[in-house]
C-alpha cells in the first residue's frame, strides 16, 4: 500500500512538470523596446493585443516624429510561443538596420518564425508623421518681421526727411538769363558777353 501511494506521487509530479514543459511562456505585451535606425533615429517599439496582436513604432529625428501600426498573429509561430521576447528583438534588430523604420517596412519577418503561417507576419496598417517643430517656424517669422520693421523705419525716416531747398545757383542762372537780355537790348552784339557780365555784377 505504501509503495502505490509512493508511485502514484511520482506520476503526478511527473505529469506536473510535463505540464509546465508545454504550458507557453507569458508573451511580452505592453513592453517597450527602445533603438536607434542607421540615421540615429530615435524609435520605441509599443506591444499591445493578445492573440492579434498590436505594433506601434514612434520615432524622432531632427525636429520632426513619425510613426506606424502593425498587426497580426505571431501567436500562430511555435518559436514566438516558446520565446517572444526574442521575436521582438529580432524585429528590433532588423529596424536597426533602415534608415527609416516605417519606410520600405510593409511586412516585419524574423528568422524564428521564416516557417510559420502568413498570419504570423506583422503588417503595416498605418502610418504618418508630424510637422517640424513649430518653435523653429515661429523663431523664423519673427526674425523675418523684425528685419521688415527694421527696413520700414529707414524708409519712414528717408521719407520724413524735407525736401531740399533749392541752391542759389538756381538763382545766379536766372540773374545770368537776364543780364544777357539787357545786354542784347543795350548793348552791341560784338559786347553782348562783357555787358552781360557787368550787368549781373550790378544785379546780383
Amino acid at each position: 500500500m505504501r509503495s502505490f501511494a509512493l508511485l502514484f506521487l511520482v506520476v503526478i509530479c511527473g505529469m506536473g512538470g510535463l505540464g509546465q514543459k508545454l504550458k507557453p511562456k507569458k508573451r511580452s505585451n505592453g513592453e517597450e523596446i527602445n533603438f536607434r535606425t542607421k540615421t540615429k533615429d530615435v524609435c520605441t517599439m509599443s506591444i499591445s493585443g493578445d492573440e492579434e496582436m498590436k505594433l506601434r513604432i514612434e520615432c524622432k529625428s531632427q525636429g520632426t516624429s513619425y510613426w506606424c501600426e502593425f498587426t497580426g498573429k505571431p501567436s500562430v509561430c511555435r518559436a514566438f510561443r516558446n520565446n517572444p521576447k526574442i521575436y521582438w528583438n529580432q524585429i528590433a534588430v532588423e529596424l536597426r538596420k533602415l534608415p527609416h523604420a516605417c519606410e520600405s517596412t510593409e511586412v516585419l519577418k524574423t528568422t524564428m518564425c521564416q516557417k510559420a503561417p502568413t498570419e504570423a507576419l506583422m503588417k503595416q496598417i498605418d502610418a504618418g508623421m508630424e510637422p517640424e517643430d513649430l518653435v523653429n517656424q515661429d523663431e523664423s517669422v519673427q526674425k523675418t518681421s523684425t528685419s521688415m520693421s527694421g527696413t520700414g523705419e529707414s524708409s519712414a525716416e528717408k521719407i520724413g526727411k524735407p525736401p531740399i531747398k533749392p541752391t542759389q545757383h538756381g538763382q545766379g542762372s536766372e540773374n545770368e538769363t537776364e543780364a544777357m537780355k539787357l545786354a542784347r537790348e543795350h548793348c552791341w552784339e560784338s559786347l553782348h558777353g562783357f555787358c552781360s557780365y557787368i550787368i549781373g555784377i550790378f544785379r546780383g
